[in-house]
């Protein structure tokens, strides 16, 4: 979706449409630029901008019947945008909504804008009053791999989203994000693009993971295919022999092809994403050498303005994470971002979102607590369990009492932890002390770091702690 679509959004929803001022706020604030920017670029006092911003906020509040705010504002429009679009996009749904009483049918024609009936919150009345199902049970997205652009179910977690928007739109920025497996880096990464997008830049993802095994058979050959696959995405021809010269390295000839070449033949600044460099911690031969070229890059955009059109994005799972040279790695530099586990109140907006009714309110977070207590707010556990929930495959106390068993949801996502503890005895060792205590565990410091980037312990100062009741459970289990 982008800025003109939502301001379409906005208009069914606002009678009177928004204030140029408030235009103005709302186009840029699309654009990740914080208060001060926009009442820069606008000639306003950087106060008064602030001030229309909060009343602009709560506007959209009140015309939503839900919390709205700078840093949550693109992920509710695109929901709203999702909710028209169902009803209209899929013939399964409008077959669906025949079955609906027609008392429901008549309150939803006659409802407003705001309190317009969508297809993630109608339901079903049964004959026999047993727990209603929710009418949205078929649209529940499949929990795995990147959430969806339009996704209904992408739960942005403050301010991180609008840090990254924000630092994206700096010439010569880079962006590292982090984290153990499965907890929404590609899915924020593929959001800051999106974004970037809107600004006029070029963008070039590559997925380390489709690359071939011979690609990583020596250093010229992966930044070749590095190069080739850049210029690939730039529409631009493939020149590498015009540049590559064995006796100044694979290295010098990979920078000049950058710079000489392609950052020199686009017309504007490049976001170029690299998704799961985890893969390449496999070759330490090959990471050591490009991880510092990346930082070299970055650097070089302090000094030459040909590379300050060059934004970085470098994304990589923390399980894989092999010790690098500190002064080397291009991860001690630039923005760093650590996702955090969704809080209780992400966690019921979530549950909200897949229909389940019992999950709003007070009463709703009191039911709730025992499963972010079961899972630690870990995202894709935590979708695991409401697709579930929301397809009443199980109830929710069954869930929780199967969790930790092979009988349970998550059996194949802890049997893959077990495997990799399996193959480092020593830190299957190091876990097993922590899930078997009653207190926190002094660790080693190396395994204690492992452990952490695994996302099985929590580290309090020097003291570790099972991440979840889970993984306690299990571990306790299988580890014996």
């Amino acid at each position: 979706m982008n800025i003109e679509e939502a301001l379409v959004i906005l208009d069914t929803f606002i009678e009177h449409g928004l204030s140029d001022v408030q235009e103005i706020i709302f186009r840029q604030a699309w654009e990740g630029k914080t208060y001060p920017d926009i009442a820069e670029s606008c000639g306003y006092d950087a106060n008064y901008i602030k001030d229309v911003g909060s009343k602009l906020w709560k506007l959209l509040s009140q015309a939503f019947g839900e919390e709205v705010t700078k840093s949550n504002f693109r992920s509710v429009l695109r929901r709203r945008s999702l909710r028209q679009a169902l009803p209209t996009q899929n013939s399964v749904l409008s077959e669906k909504l025949q079955t609906v009483p027609a008392v429901l049918r008549q309150s939803q024609q006659t409802s407003t804008g705001k309190d317009r009936i969508s297809a993630s919150s109608l339901a079903i009345e049964k004959q026999d009053e047993r727990k209603t199902p929710v009418l949205n049970s078929d649209f529940l997205e499949i929990p795995g791999g990147s959430v969806p652009l339009n996704s209904f179910f992408y739960i942005e977690r403050p301010p991180i989203e609008e840090r990254t928007y924000t630092e994206i739109n700096k010439p010569g920025s880079l962006i590292r994000i982090k984290a153990p497996s499965k907890m929404g880096k590609t899915s924020l990464m593929h959001r800051i693009l999106t974004h970037a997008k809107q600004t006029r830049v070029h963008t070039v993802q590559i997925g380390l993971q489709r690359a071939d095994s011979q690609v990583f058979t020596s250093l010229e050959k992966f930044l070749r295919w590095f190069c080739a696959n850049v210029s690939r995405q730039l529409n631009l021809e493939i020149r590498l022999d015009d540049y590559w010269d064995e006796d100044i390295g694979s290295k010098v000839s990979c920078t000049l092809y950058l710079q000489e070449y392609l950052l020199e033949k686009i017309d504007a600044p490049v976001v170029l994403a690299l998704d799961e460099v985890n893969r390449i911690f496999e070759y330490p031969e090959i990471s050591r050498d490009f991880l510092p070229l990346l930082r070299s890059w970055y650097e070089d955009a302090s000094e030459l303005e040909i590379w300050r059109k060059l934004r970085l994005l470098v994304v990589h799972a923390t399980e894989a994470y092999i010790p690098l040279d500190i002064n080397q790695s291009p991860f001690n530099v630039g923005l760093p971002i650590k996702l955090p586990e969704f809080s209780l109140e992400q966690m019921q907006e979530l549950a909200v979102r897949h229909g389940l009714d019992w999950a709003k309110g007070e009463k709703g977070l009191e039911k709730l607590a025992p499963l972010l207590a079961m899972i630690g707010g870990h995202p894709y556990l935590a979708r695991l369990a409401l697709y579930n929930l929301g397809h009443e495959e199980v109830t929710l106390e069954q869930l929780l009492n199967e969790a930790p068993t092979i009988a349970g949801i998550y059996s194949n996502y802890l049997r893959q932890h077990l495997a990799n503890l399996q193959e480092h005895p020593e830190l299957a060792t190091a876990l097993k002390r922590v899930v078997t205590s009653p207190t926190s565990v002094q660790l080693e410091a190396i395994a204690a770091y492992k452990l952490e980037s695994m996302g099985l312990v929590k580290l309090e100062g020097n003291q570790a702690i099972p991440s979840c009741e889970l993984y306690r459970l299990y571990f306790q289990e299988h580890l014996g």
